[in-house]
Formats: C-alpha cells, structure tokens, sequence
C-alpha cells in the first residue's frame, strides 16, 4: 500500500500540473444552479456502414441522466459500443456508471461512483470499481470550466484466463470544458486508475456543434490503455474515433 499511496501522490501532481490541456471521463456533474432542479439529460447516437472492399459497422450509444436535488447531483449513464467487419465482431464493450456529488462551501466538492464495465476484446470478462474522493473547482465561469479530483477505491476484475482479482485503486482525473463560441463546446477529459498490477489510463477529447436547443453534433476521440493487461487482451490500447448526433432535454 506505500507503493500505492506514492502512486497517487505522484499521479495528482501531475494532473495538476497538466491542467490546462488535460480533463477527464469521470463525467464531472456542472455546479449546481441554485434554480435548476428535477431531471435532464441527453442521449448520443453514431452508426457507420461501409461496404464494398470492406463490409463494416459501427454503432455507439451513449445516454445520461442528472437530477438535481439541493446540494446533491446524481448521474446514471450508460455506454454501448459495437463494431464488426466482415460480419466478425472486432469491438463489443458495455459500461454503466452512476455517481453522486455532494457540494461543500466554495469551489470544494466530494463524490463517489460505480462503475460496472465489460470488454470483450480486452481480457476481462467484467470489471466492478468503486471509488470516492475530494474534488475541486480549479476554474469556474460561465463559459470555461476546469475541475480536479482523487480518491481512493476498490476494483473487482474478473478475467478470463486468471482467477479474479480484488485491487486497490488510486484514482485522479481532471476536466475541462470550454464553450469556445456561442454554438460550439470544446471538452478534454482524462482519468487514472492505478493499482499495484496495473495503471489503467482513459482520455476522451471532443468537439460538440448546437443545431438548436436539443440536438448536436459531436466529433469524439476516446483512447483506454491499460499497462498490463491481460494475457487474453487484443491490445494495450484502444482508440475510438466517432462522429454522432446528440439530443439532450
């Protein structure tokens, strides 16, 4: 656990001194406004087809709901990702997060999540986290938001080829949100998990356009690594590039 504790001291100095280019996936609930209460949401759809040479689909769903209650942000999102060429599946992952945000006195904040997540193609039949901190407000405007925040947690990995694995996790993630114009959002976001087997990081950078009130566009790259994974992995690192149409009420 020393070993543990050097990591996270080492990974929240880091973050912190990246903050202006880096953020993170933990989907950071906005400050709550003191006049917003009740449930909203948005829901993310892409699909691809490309035949001819290659016959290839690509479908990602992704869905969130926050409700606001006093002091209290809950989220629930849910994530769908599937990919198959020449009618073999090549990507089939799963995710499903819920999170809760208690604001203290200032920019200071604490939370806590779960997040239950299946990868077919990544050495894990499935993996349970849960994990709870301290977060901070490093910027706070209207238009510009930079959040920090760590913690401690505990992760379940049960895997194909080994007997499962309970862990220790150090956690640390930043995000950044810039709405660059009027219609047009810029968010950089980025995530660490470490544990005495394995670090594993997650960045997701994106670009959304506002039609209208509802619906948008969004460009999105996401990349996952994990340092060492297991002997039934595809790949250290997987990289998602999708185009999708985002509808949010």
């Amino acid at each position: 656990m020393p070993h543990l504790a050097n990591r996270l001291m080492i990974l929240v100095l880091g973050l912190a001194a990246s903050g202006a280019t880096l953020a993170s996936p933990f989907y950071a609930p906005p400050p709550i406004d003191e006049t917003s209460h009740g449930f909203s949401g948005e829901a993310e759809l892409g699909y691809t087809h490309l035949s001819g040479n290659t016959d290839s689909q690509t479908l990602i769903g992704k869905s969130q709901l926050t409700w606001l209650r006093d002091r209290w942000t809950h989220l629930l999102r849910g994530e769908v990702r599937h990919v198959s060429r020449n009618d073999e599946t090549s990507a089939e992952q799963y995710r499903l997060t819920g999170r809760e945000r208690y604001d203290l006195e200032g920019p200071h904040y604490l939370f806590g999540f779960a997040r239950w997540e299946k990868d077919r193609f990544s050495g894990y039949d499935q993996q349970l986290a849960a994990i709870a901190g301290y977060g901070r407000e490093l910027i706070s405007s209207e238009r510009h938001r930079l959040s920090l925040e760590a913690g401690p947690g505990y992760r379940h990995d049960r895997i194909d080829t080994e007997p499962d694995a309970s862990l220790a996790v150090a956690y640390g993630a930043l995000d950044w949100h810039l709405e660059a114009t009027e219609t047009t959002t810029l968010n950089q976001e980025l995530s660490v998990e470490a544990t005495d087997d394995n670090t594993t990081s997650r960045s997701l950078s994106s670009l959304t356009a506002r039609l209208n009130s509802r619906l948008a566009l969004r460009l999105s790259h996401e990349i996952k690594r994990n340092s060492q994974p297991p002997e039934g992995a595809e790949a250290r690192t997987d990289h998602t590039t999708s185009a999708s149409l985002l509808y949010s009420w």
